[in-house]
């Protein structure tokens, strides 16, 4: 699909971006891939890694700025949305910020995407947008129902939406587990609640999922990737083997477990070998056989959340893949 093509992604300095742009150069072969980003710093630090490679570009700019991503989007075929504000606690202290960036930014993206002839757009969401409980969770979820409904908006336009979901990323900057590798010497880590249970995925997963929301889509979609939990507890113990637990309770618009999918949403989601795909409510699109594509409906009030998933990660699995990826742990 990418073959020849030009692809822009919002927020492309950050760990998403780190990982999609050289994945996608290598084994999607497109004509040009655009960063968007507004931090110069990190737009000058990922050019050096691109300096000799002319298919990747780079474009300073603000999803918050219509009339810049009107210019950037100019000539472009894909979209992938990464750019969001992201941090619970930052939202919650600067929600003005929050809603500029998460719906502001979503909303002049799908306007510039349909005037400028976009043929697909993709926009990464979160485990937290399901019943959410912040306001980040609660922007990203709005910013979903956008992404959705911008499938009817865009009329004859043509131009396609949909999200993909999922939920912590394994060692990507700012996560649980640099977080712990920073404080193994400290001798001690905190714990916010022994029951707590996260989803496990890594970089590679989300792009590769990205990847099937592009070749899958009709418009609508929201793409759910099967990965396993791990109880927090035994994540610190891979990390920190030596380390004691500081029970220090759950944080501000912290959950105790993980949830992509709500019982609400199980009306409408199908199941597929690696993945669930959650449809559209509106428009009687979650009854279109081209989106549903041979999935299976799961059962009314099924939930796909961290602490009842089927399949877990053990400490073996997660020791291997620390081991595997130490160089770039914390680094994107």
């Amino acid at each position: 699909m990418f073959n020849d093509k030009t692809i822009l992604v919002t927020g492309g300095t950050g760990s998403f971006g780190h990982v999609f742009v050289p994945m996608t150069l290598a084994r999607r072969k497109p004509k040009k891939i655009i960063i968007l980003s507004r931090d110069e710093m990190k737009q000058w630090e990922m050019a050096k890694i691109y300096k000799s490679d002319s298919r990747v570009r780079f474009f300073i700019g603000d999803v918050r700025d219509k009339d810049r991503l009107y210019r950037a989007l100019d000539g472009v075929d894909y979209v992938v949305h990464a750019a969001a504000t992201k941090i619970v606690p930052t939202a919650e202290y600067n929600p003005f910020e929050c809603i500029k960036t998460n719906v502001i930014g979503a909303m002049n993206l799908i306007d510039a995407c349909i005037d400028q002839g976009v043929k697909r757009v993709v926009a990464l969401s979160t485990d937290k947008a399901s019943s959410p409980v912040n306001l980040y969770g609660a922007s990203k979820l709005a910013s979903d129902k956008l992404f959705v409904a911008g499938n009817a908006y865009s009329g004859e336009h043509g131009t396609r939406f949909s999200v993909v979901r999922y939920g912590n990323v394994m060692g990507s900057r700012g996560s649980v587990i640099p977080f712990f590798m920073s404080l193994r010497e400290s001798g001690e880590v905190p714990i916010t609640d022994v029951r707590m249970t996260r989803f496990m995925i890594s970089l590679e997963q989300g792009v590769e999922l990205v990847w099937h929301a592009f070749d899958d889509m009709v418009g609508g979609e929201i793409y759910v990737k099967k990965i396993p939990s791990m109880k927090v507890v035994d994540l610190a113990r891979v990390i920190a083997p030596d380390a004691e637990h500081k029970i220090i309770g759950i944080r501000p618009g912290e959950k105790l477990h993980e949830q992509m999918i709500s019982a609400e949403d199980s009306l409408y989601t199908y199941e597929y070998p690696e993945h669930y795909k959650i449809l559209p409510a509106i428009n009687g699109w979650s009854d279109s056989p081209e989106r549903i594509k041979g999935g299976k409906i799961v059962p009314e009030g099924f939930t796909y959340a961290s602490d009842t998933n089927p399949e877990w990660m053990q400490p073996e699995a997660l020791h291997a893949w620390v081991g595997k990826n130490l160089n770039k742990i914390g680094k994107v």
